[in-house]
């Protein structure tokens, strides 16, 4: 072997630090409760990931676009005459700031919280999927549907956060 060789194989392999940018909407602190389990699990399980969790109303569209992976989060709302909306904070950033957006094949996942007591239970999730598809992203995942109270649901959310970091790894592997 030459000694070009040699000095390649001795230099260690820079390793890009990967990120996920969880954006929700949370009223009631349900949906913030569950992207907190998430977060905590997913930074004891992927420490070289940086995650950054922000509210839907803070979060101006290019956001959306800031990090290798997307995950959006809601509540499905039932309030006035029709029941199965996005929490309304959510429903502004996608329909009207980010009514344009392309997401442009990006990672994404998408988590709906919703209660059994209502027809359209965690709806919130299928107009997540429906703005991602719509606007050019890549579900890599299964939705997360949290139905009724989230606590006692962290072990779901902790295997369905594995599944997440298992579905962003790149295709090389590295």
């Amino acid at each position: 072997m030459n000694d070009f060789a040699n000095a390649a194989e001795a230099v260690p392999h820079f390793v890009q630090r990967r990120s996920l940018h969880i954006v929700f909407a949370s009223t009631s602190g349900h949906t913030e409760y569950v992207v907190d389990a998430l977060t905590d699990s997913l930074r004891s399980i992927t420490p070289g990931w940086e995650i950054e969790a922000t509210r839907a109303e803070k979060t101006q569209p290019q956001d959306l676009l800031s990090a290798d992976v997307l995950l959006l989060a809601s509540a499905t709302w039932n309030t006035g005459g029709t029941e199965g909306q996005l929490n309304p904070h959510m429903s502004l950033l996608l329909h009207e700031k980010a009514k344009n957006l392309d997401l442009a094949g990006k990672p994404c996942a998408c988590i709906g919280l919703g209660d059994h007591r209502y027809f359209y239970t965690a709806r919130a999730a299928d107009h997540l999927q429906h703005y991602v598809k719509a606007h050019h992203g890549r579900l890599i995942v299964p939705t997360l549907k949290i139905i009724d109270e989230p606590y006692g649901q962290e072990e779901a959310v902790r295997v369905w956060g594995k599944q997440l970091m298992d579905a962003s790894k790149p295709a090389d592997g590295c």
